[in-house]
């Protein structure tokens, strides 16, 4: 079943949730088609990409607050719409994982640097 793993990742993932359903289930309890390694992978994989999601628009969020302050005369409803967006798409990605919460001082430095067009330090 790794084979397919490495094959075709969302057949893969489909067939590893309906095994677990089943399981759950007690449906079956010999459970030697389930991918454990791949799916504790897997499982972490879901709060890295979540890590890079609010990352990502604290970057864009920081851009449009920088161009909205240092440059106060090319200020326009596009940047404020998007300085809104970004704030609730940052609320709603935390208010799904609140423990992202806690990341948002860690990712601050490098997310600003970034919007600055640097490199982190």
């Amino acid at each position: 079943m790794s084979d397919l793993y490495d094959e075709d990742q969302l057949l893969w993932s489909e067939r590893q949730a309906e095994l677990l359903r089943r399981r759950a289930a007690g449906e079956i309890t010999n459970d030697a088609d389930v991918g454990w390694l791949n799916i504790a992978e897997e499982v972490e994989a879901v709060g890295a990409s979540q890590r890079r999601e609010v990352r990502s628009r604290m970057i864009r969020l920081l851009q449009h607050l920088l161009k909205w302050r240092y440059q106060p005369e090319l200020r326009c409803r596009s940047w404020r719409a998007a300085i809104k967006a970004q704030r609730a798409e940052i609320d709603d990605l935390l208010a799904q994982s609140p423990t992202l919460r806690r990341a948002l001082t860690d990712l601050l430095p490098a997310a600003y640097h970034r919007a600055r067009g640097e490199r982190a330090a």
